[in-house]
């Protein structure tokens, strides 16, 4: 116990000298020649020049790779930007689509006939937009005659049909004949397609008080168009100094050159009216054809022979 207790005072004091040597030696001083001297003096600016242009040169290919990679960064980032805005455009488009495609549903609650959504896919360039080709045809239950219509009014019909397609003959065609009526007054017209996407509204009378933007709805006669919609608005007055008519022109409420989908009306009941009317209006030829005047009269006690256009006449 006593050997161990000697060994650490030794230690302890031997640790105590060395610290005091330690902390009384002076630092080691150099002191260099006149030679040394002028050396370091004329190599100084030849090292410095050295250091300078190696730190530039390091600084420069950092650069260099630094802006290489920014570089395909960019690049890299400006592909996926204009991937994300390819994306939002496409998104716009389907958001405008279905805004589009709900006010066509929305529209014509009233009216009793399937309606069914068509994309216009083609258009007769020749004639202006007169005819128009969407991508519904009788296997989507679409029959000849059928309405078309949008949100903003009244398109035209349907005239050509196959399995997949139609043909649509517009307002804008001349021998397209809406029958019509002038909503504030009631003055009945016939809607014709005009030229330069207008329309003109004959057989209006000199006396009706017609002005400018009265708007032109379906009157529902002709067995083709539902009473009551939007054909277009008077934008042009003319009353000739002879006739009994005026010459009324119409803007059409439906926008052609932005026409991208439109509803084509189907119903059972228009192709069975159609018929009958049909069948009527041949019953009235077959009656004209086979109709024979009493050939007896008796004028002042005689008796005479009237002629056939005379019989006519009296029918008439």
């Amino acid at each position: 116990m006593k050997d161990q207790r000697l060994k650490i005072a030794l230690h302890i004091l031997v640790m105590v000298l060395s610290l005091i040597v330690i902390a009384k030696k002076d630092a080691v001083h150099y002191q260099t020649s006149v030679f040394e001297n002028l050396m370091i003096d004329a190599f100084a600016p030849t090292q410095r020049s050295i250091f300078y242009i190696k730190e530039r040169t390091s600084s420069f290919f950092q650069h260099y790779v630094t802006n290489v990679n920014a570089s395909k960064e960019n690049i890299a980032l400006g592909e996926k930007i204009k991937h994300l805005e390819n994306r939002l455009f496409i998104y716009d488009e389907i958001e405008r689509e279905n805004n589009r495609i709900k006010d066509l549903l929305q529209f014509g609650e009233e009216i009793k006939s399937d309606k069914v959504l068509a994309q216009i896919v083609a258009w007769d360039a020749s004639s202006d937009f007169k005819v128009l080709r969407v991508n519904k045809g009788s296997k989507d239950g679409i029959k000849i005659l059928s309405p078309v219509v949008t949100a903003s009014g009244l398109v035209g019909y349907v005239f050509k049909l196959t399995d997949h397609f139609s043909e649509i003959i517009s307002i804008l065609d001349s021998n397209n004949r809406v029958d019509a009526i002038i909503q504030r007054t009631r003055s009945h017209g016939i809607v014709e397609g005009f030229a330069k996407g207008r329309c003109v509204m004959k057989y209006v009378t000199r006396t009706e008080p017609i002005i400018l933007n009265d708007l032109v709805i379906t009157s529902g006669l002709g067995n083709i168009f539902p009473k009551g919609l939007k054909v277009g608005s008077v934008t042009k007055i003319e009353k000739e100094s002879y006739g009994i008519t005026q010459h009324v022109e119409i803007t059409p409420s439906v926008d052609f050159d932005r026409l991208e989908e439109v509803i084509i009306l189907v119903s059972d009941f228009i192709q069975v009216t159609t018929g009958e009317w049909l069948k009527l209006d041949a019953s009235y030829e077959n009656e004209d054809e086979n109709y024979e005047p009493k050939t007896d009269s008796t004028v002042d006690g005689k008796k005479v022979e009237a002629s056939k256009d005379k019989g006519k006449e009296e029918k008439r």
